[in-house]
């Protein structure tokens, strides 16, 4: 069927949604709009959708929400009774429909007699994991579409352990969405129906209460909280999410009495009014924090995304100013601060283990190999961080100790399996309470970790590619990079390429060897002067990301170096 078709069929169904009939109604004569609304179903994976809101097979609303719940329904209803009977936590964010998604959602689970856990209100995804594992369901649904701008949501669904669905598991629940050829006769339960028959259960501060002991655990040194970190002044923004709602008792149950909150900003709207990207890796997300730090002499500024998964940080200048820290140097800190203490505490174990995506700084390696704990590479996504800490504890043969990607997420400890900026506030506030007991601060911090294992520099880059043809033209992009394999990047010879497409990495000499790790359609290039480039196109939004992770002896060479690459990149993907 032609988007044209497809368009007709919504305008032609009796029963559509008065909302969705209204923005239907709206969209007529904008041809781009409704190709783009109508030509292809919105792209189900492994780590669920994400989409525009508003009408049409290719965009977020009740429609597609219902079928993407209906896959994973008809999954479970393949399992044992008791796996089924485990039921589905299901939370949301404070974006436009979440609330009316998660309920929707609800409603088609109960159609297949499978319990549902909906909180009473706007959640964490972090808690949303916590909630699996602690309810024991068997699958999670969280309504987010994490930093993504305001006109879009998502759907995430996470497995039996808490992490995002298993690959095997989400294969199949994708070819049941898929499998559905009409939105509109997907089945629901009204929710009064649902409460009767002990389908439907509401949750809320009984999990926060547990969640909570949980966050505050994670605490490596109480004492130095009392000391140093419950006078130390914090600003802490949820950017409009959904951290307004745990970061504030987090904070305050770990001991921290002098932090403010940004209170225009500490208000749940889908709107996000003050940020044009409600993202903490955005220094634009910070200018409000920062002017609230300049009045009050704040040592630390903490920024949560809408959905608590991802956590940014600006610290003090000596002049007053405030610098940002990188994903990768928020890292570096939280790391080196957990083996450090743990190392002096005797508690540090033999068998610890560290996880880290590979798109990630090399510094974290560094550190990882000077106290003599095993690091882990696994490609870009949580879930794969989940994995290696569900193996560890099935085989007993590490201790996972802590996991990161570049991109802002962290995970101290794993009674969450996703990550989680809640805990890594707490845990960057302590360590931040360390550095300042020492007269330092954070910017400090990392210099001291540069001085030590040598200056490393990274940089991330997306180019998007929007509209009905962007998957088309991401593809030939990636195509094009592996006919015309290139031998050097700035004048610096390529050693080895990693071709995860094909699980092969391919030596300068022509000699090849097998990868271990998943499929995926990555690209990462190693260089002679131990550079490495990677290219990986998004899996949730339509852009090619662009990765280089370089080091110097010093600051200067490194940052050179990084532009050098930077431009030699820009260049050969243009040509």
């Amino acid at each position: 069927m032609t988007w044209k078709d497809n368009y007709q069929v919504w305008k032609d169904y009796k029963d559509l949604n008065p909302q969705i009939a209204a923005e239907l109604a709206e969209m007529a004569g904008d041809d781009a709009a409704l190709e783009n609304a109508f030509t292809k179903p919105m792209a189900f994976g492994t780590a669920g959708m994400r989409g525009l809101i508003g009408p049409g097979i290719g965009q977020m609303n009740l429609y597609t929400v219902g079928s993407a719940t209906e896959g994973l329904a008809r999954f479970m209803d393949t399992l044992s009774d008791d796996d089924k009977q485990r039921g589905v936590a299901i939370s949301f964010d404070s974006r436009y429909q979440s609330r009316e998604f998660a309920h929707h959602a609800a409603q088609v689970l109960g159609a297949h007699n499978i319990p549902s856990y909906v909180f009473d209100d706007i959640r964490p995804t972090p808690e949303l994991s916590f909630a699996v594992r602690h309810l024991h369901t068997y699958a999670g649904i969280m309504i987010t579409a994490s930093h993504n701008p305001k006109q879009y949501n998502g759907f995430k669904i996470y497995g039996p352990d808490g992490g995002q669905m298993p690959p095997v598991a989400a294969d199949q629940i994708t070819g049941y969405v898929r499998s559905i050829d009409n939105l509109f006769t997907v089945a629901t339960v009204a929710e009064p129906k649902l409460r009767q028959k002990g389908l439907l259960h509401i949750v809320g501060e009984d999990l926060d209460e547990d969640y909570l002991a949980g966050v505050k655990a994670v605490s490596v040194n109480p004492k130095l909280i009392d000391e140093v970190g419950k006078d130390m002044k914090l600003i802490y923004t949820p950017l409009h999410g959904t951290g307004r709602v745990i970061g504030y008792r987090a904070l305050k149950d770990a001991g921290y009495a002098n932090f403010t909150m940004v209170k225009e900003q500490a208000i749940a709207d889908p709107e996000f009014p003050t940020v044009e990207h409600p993202n903490p890796e955005f220094p634009e997300a910070f200018n409000m924090a920062i002017k609230l730090g300049k009045e009050q002499g704040a040592d630390l500024l903490v920024a949560t995304d809408p959905d608590a998964d991802r956590l940014g940080a600006a610290v003090r200048m000596p002049n007053g100013d405030y610098t940002l820290m990188t994903g990768n140097q928020i890292a570096s800190v939280l790391l080196n601060y957990i083996l450090k203490a743990k190392q002096d505490a005797n508690q540090l174990p033999a068998d610890g283990l560290v996880v880290k995506s590979i798109v990630s700084t090399e510094l974290a390696t560094k550190i990882a190999e000077h106290y003599g704990v095993q690091m882990n590479n696994v490609l870009t996504g949580f879930k794969y961080i989940a994995e290696q800490i569900k193996l560890a504890e099935e085989n007993h043969e590490h201790t996972f100790l802590f996991g990161f990607e570049e991109s802002f997420g962290y995970l101290i400890n794993p009674f969450v399996r996703d990550k989680d900026a809640i805990q890594s506030t707490i845990l960057l506030a302590e360590v931040a309470a360390d550095y300042k007991q020492q007269g330092l601060t954070l910017y400090d911090g990392i210099q001291q970790l540069y001085k030590e294992y040598g200056y490393f520099k990274e940089k991330t880059t997306a180019k998007e590619f929007g509209g009905v043809d962007g998957a088309e033209k991401m593809a030939a992009i990636m195509k094009s990079l592996r006919d015309n394999r290139p031998t050097a990047f700035a004048g610096v010879q390529v050693e080895t390429v990693d071709d995860y497409q094909t699980q092969t990495a391919t030596h300068a000499d022509g000699t090849t060897e097998k990868l271990t790790l998943p499929e995926s359609n990555v690209l990462k290039y190693w260089l002679a002067d131990g550079t490495w480039i990677a290219v990986r196109p998004s899996g949730t939004e339509p852009k090619i990301k662009f990765y280089i992770g370089t080091n110097a002896d010093t600051e200067a060479a490194a940052t050179q170096k990084l532009t050098d690459f930077e431009q030699a990149l820009n260049d050969w993907v243009q040509d």
